[in-house]
Order: C-alpha cells, then structure tokens, then sequence
C-alpha cells in the first residue's frame, strides 16, 4: 500500500519502501491469501514479494521503521543497535488522538478489511510526515 502511495506521488525516487518481518517464521512465503485478495479489491498486486526477516541492515538503511502493534514495537526494541532505536515507530502514532493504538494483525482474526482501512487512515499521514521531515 505505501509502495503505491509513494509511487502515486511520484517519490519513488527519494522514498525507498520495505518489508520485514520480525522473525523468521514465514520466511520465503508469499503474503496470505486473504492480504493479496483485500489489496487486488484495491487495485492493488504484491507482486512476487516474500517475506523476509528483518536485518541490521534494514536498521542501518531505514530512517522510519513503522510497525503495526506495540508487540512488534517490543520486539524490535530487542533486535535494534541501541543507536537505531529512535527510528521505530508504532503505526497510529502518527494521528493526534490515536498514539499506542494497535493495528491487529490480520493473520489471527483474517479481518483483512480492517487492516486496509486502518492502514488507508494512517499511511497517508506516514507519507506527508516523511516528505515534510525528509524529501
């Protein structure tokens, strides 16, 4: 979705979007069935993307590290260099109002609705805090 978004602005050349997972569990897998259909709804592909897990290259790269829930913000928080804490952020932290609400994975309660419309709230929210801060 933020690939899109990013794309739509015509940024792609000055915002680099990636995914990571804070495991290794579903390494290699493509995304659920239920994520790829709710986004194609949209107009929207995953192309060939796997999942991956997070690396400290990613911590090194990355100037916003934006997680869904206060669970991967927790766990994240143990696998970052101490210096690169400060780049994670919880998703709905973004919105007045809305600080340390989650955005419950959809892999449990499959509500894949949901979680695009929280993320359709959010993420633009996301891009003009990047472009004012970073572009």
């Amino acid at each position: 979705m933020f690939r899109h978004m990013v794309q739509d602005a015509h940024l792609e050349n000055k915002i680099n979007v990636s995914s990571a997972a804070i495991s290794s569990e579903e390494k290699g897998n493509p995304p659920h069935p239920g994520a790829v259909a709710e986004l194609a709804k949209h107009g929207l592909s995953v192309g060939d993307k796997r999942s991956r897990p997070i690396t400290k290259q990613d911590f090194d790269d990355a100037d916003y590290i934006i997680a869904m829930d206060n669970q991967n913000i927790f766990y994240l928080n143990q696998i970052a260099p101490m210096a690169d804490r400060k780049k994670i952020y919880l998703c709905y932290n973004v919105i007045p109002g809305k600080e340390g609400t989650d955005i419950p994975d959809p892999w449990f309660d499959h509500k894949f609705g949901r979680t695009y419309r929280q993320l359709s709230e959010t993420l633009p929210k996301w891009l003009e805090k990047i472009k004012t801060e970073s572009v």
